[in-house]
């Protein structure tokens, strides 16, 4: 009887550690696609456009040179790619991974890259000759810059070192009031900063979706320069007229477990009303 209440429990434990795995490997794994839509008045030609944002990618791989992650978003047909920062990990730094991404990418559409805090916490050995072989690649790397697309969107590409000054406003002004101001930039506690800066669209990440999310709310448990239980996490966030979307992000760094929590890609449609 002993014997056999010994094996019933090891059956058990055995089943749990095996269910427990299953869970964080589809946690970690699992690539969500998740769409908004952007009225404006303001695009030209009153066409469309579809804009696929990635962001924390950390050197993570999906299956074999990330083919399922390029997949996904070649099936998506964007017109535009957006990296918001942390392409690389500082921790355990690949640039390979990423500049093999980025040049699978930009077979798709035009990418525009904004750099993250862990691009700066790597050495500059590794950093600079990273961000030329991105520029040679075809990638725009978007460090304080502003470029106005054939559609009428202002695209501006904010640094990281810069996001709580007034270099934005210093961009912001340098635009067409007329065209559809869309911000890149990493973080997103600085929501106010992007509101008084009159920017439209803020793209943005870093929190990854606050790394443990509670079930059936929009609540993370933690995130960088926010602490516990962060205000802006993941989803859709309005501060007078600017709209941020902040992405939960594709890979981990510090803490290597996702929960409730899957990997992100986020799709705008910005369209004519």
């Amino acid at each position: 009887m002993k014997k056999k209440k010994f094996l019933k429990r090891g059956l058990i434990i055995t089943l749990i550690i095996i269910i427990v795995v299953c869970f964080c490997y589809y946690e970690n794994n699992h690539i969500g696609l998740t769409k908004y839509q952007y009225k404006t008045n303001m695009l030209k030609d009153n066409k469309s456009y579809r804009i696929i944002q990635i962001s924390d990618f950390h050197n993570k791989r999906f299956a074999r040179n990330n083919q399922h992650l390029v997949s996904i978003i070649r099936n998506e047909k964007p017109d535009m790619i957006a990296i918001t920062g942390d392409f690389i990990d500082s921790y355990f730094t690949n640039t390979d991974i990423a500049l093999n991404l980025a040049k699978q990418l930009i077979k798709i559409a035009p990418v525009y890259y904004v750099m993250g805090n862990h691009e700066y916490e790597v050495d500059v050995e590794k950093l600079y000759p990273f961000q030329a072989d991105l520029s040679d690649a075809g990638v725009h790397v978007m460090v304080n810059k502003s470029v106005v697309l054939s559609n009428g969107i202002a695209l501006i590409g904010l640094d990281e070192l810069d996001l709580n000054n007034h270099t934005l406003e210093k961009i912001s002004k340098k635009l067409p009031e007329d065209k559809l101001h869309l911000l890149l930039a990493h973080e997103p506690q600085y929501l106010e900063s992007y509101a008084d800066s009159d920017v439209d669209i803020a793209l943005c990440g870093h929190a990854h979706g606050g790394q443990v999310r509670i079930p059936f709310t929009n609540i993370g448990l933690i995130a960088p320069n926010q602490g516990f239980f962060p205000k802006y996490t993941a989803g859709q966030y309005v501060d007078g007229n600017t709209t941020m979307i902040v992405s939960r992000g594709i890979g981990n760094s510090i803490l290597p477990l996702r929960i409730f929590n899957c990997p992100e890609i986020v799709e705008l449609d910005i369209i004519p009303e």
